[in-house]
């Protein structure tokens, strides 16, 4: 029984997994924060362009 406790103890593949997903997860708010920038840029291009277009005199 003491041989099972024992290799339980040594046992790190759970830890690795957190590990992992510990990393995914921060990953994944990271790619957020640069999607959100970008959006909010392009969104600020578009408008910039939109207002352009509409000044422009029609032919």
């Amino acid at each position: 029984m003491s041989n099972i406790y024992t290799r339980f103890l040594k046992d790190e593949s759970g830890a690795t997994a957190i590990e992992y997903g510990l990393i995914a997860a921060l990953i994944g708010v990271a790619i957020l924060v640069v999607l959100q920038s970008v959006g909010t840029e392009l969104k600020g291009t578009f408008t910039d362009v939109s207002n352009a277009l509409k000044k422009r005199p029609t032919v």
